[in-house]
C-alpha cells in the first residue's frame, strides 16, 4: 500500500474510535438520564407529597435533584466514554469551586435549610399572628430563604428564616383558646371580696370571654399603693384584634363598675415635705 492508502486508512480507523467514544458517552449519558427523570425523580415527588410536605420543599427537591441527575449523567458519560482522568480533574476542581461557594454563602445556605424545617414542622402558618425577638406581626408569606411579616402598624418586615428557626417564636393562635390576663389594682382599704365578685361578673357578662374553661382571679402583688388582683380568662378563636377589643372591653367594664362601688384604682402618688432655708446677706457700704 502506498503512503496515502494508510493514511485514509489510519483516518478511517481514528474517526471510527471518535464515532465509538461519542457512542458511548451519549449511552451512558442518556441512560442515567432516563433512569432520573423516570424513576427517581417521579420516585422522590411521590415521597415528598406523602410525607405531607410543602410544595415549596418538593419545588426546591426535584430542582436540586434534577441538577444531580445531570451532572451524574455527565460523569457517568465521561467515565464510559474512557475519560476517567479528566473527570477526575474535573471533580478536584469542582469540588475547590463548591467548598469556595459553601464558605461564602454559609448565611445565605443556612436560611434556605431554616425554610426547608419550617415549611416541614410549620410552626406557624401564614396568616398567623407570632412574636418573636421582642417584635410581632401577621404572617403574609413563607419563602424558603425568608418569611415577611406585616406589623400591626402596618410595616412589612422582611425576616430571614435563621432568626426564626434558632430563636424562640411565640405563636398566640396555635391552638383554638387563648387566655389572657390582667392586674387591677384595688385600694388598701376595699373589701377584696367585693371586686373579686365584680370582675368575676364583668367576665361571666362578655359573651366573647368563654364559660369553660370559666375566669380565675388571685391576689398577686401588695404595692406600695394598692392590692393586684390578676384575673385570668380564656376566648375561642384567638385573633390579634380579638385580643385587644375584648381586653380593652372588659377593663373598661370592670373600670366603670368599681367607680359605681366606690371601689379606689390609687395610682402611685408621692408628697414632698420640708422646708427651704433662705439665707440673705447684705453686702457692707465700703
Amino acid at each position: 500500500m502506498n503512503p496515502l492508502q494508510l493514511d485514509a486508512i489510519a483516518n478511517a480507523v481514528d474517526v471510527a474510535a471518535i464515532a465509538a467514544t461519542a457512542l458511548r458517552f451519549v449511552a451512558g449519558f442518556v441512560a442515567v438520564l432516563l433512569l432520573g427523570k423516570l424513576i427517581l425523580i417521579p420516585g422522590l415527588r411521590r415521597i415528598v407529597r406523602s410525607r405531607g410536605f410543602d410544595e415549596a420543599v418538593l419545588s426546591l427537591g426535584t430542582n436540586v435533584l434534577n441538577a444531580v441527575v445531570w451532572v451524574a449523567a455527565i460523569a457517568i458519560g465521561f467515565a464510559v466514554a474512557g475519560y476517567g482522568s479528566f473527570l477526575s480533574a474535573f471533580a478536584v476542581f469542582g469540588g475547590a469551586i463548591a467548598l469556595a461557594v459553601g464558605f461564602a454563602a454559609q448565611d445565605l445556605l443556612g436560611n434556605f435549610v431554616a425554610g426547608v424545617f419550617i415549611l416541614k414542622d410549620k410552626p406557624f402558618e401564614v396568616g398567623d399572628w407570632i412574636e418573636w425577638d421582642g417584635n410581632s406581626g401577621r404572617v403574609e408569606e413563607i419563602d424558603l430563604r425568608v418569611s415577611r411579616v406585616r406589623t400591626f402598624d402596618n410595616e412589612l418586615v422582611t425576616v430571614p428564616n435563621g432568626d426564626l428557626a434558632n430563636n424562640a417564636v411565640t405563636n398566640p393562635v396555635a391552638y383554638d383558646t387563648l387566655r389572657q390576663k390582667f392586674v387591677f389594682g384595688i385600694g388598701y382599704d376595699d373589701d377584696i371580696g367585693e371586686a373579686t365578685d365584680i370582675i368575676v361578673e364583668k367576665a361571666e357578662a362578655h359573651e366573647e370571654i368563654l364559660d369553660d374553661p370559666g375566669v380565675s382571679v388571685r391576689v398577686t402583688e401588695l404595692g406600695d399603693s394598692a392590692v393586684g388582683l390578676q384575673s385570668r380568662w380564656w376566648i375561642d378563636d384567638p385573633d390579634r384584634g380579638d385580643f385587644v377589643r375584648v381586653r380593652s372591653e372588659y377593663v373598661t367594664a370592670v373600670k366603670e363598675a368599681f367607680d359605681d362601688a366606690g371601689i379606689d384604682m390609687p395610682y402611685v402618688h408621692r408628697q414632698l415635705t420640708g422646708s427651704v432655708e433662705v439665707i440673705e446677706e447684705v453686702a457692707d457700704d465700703e
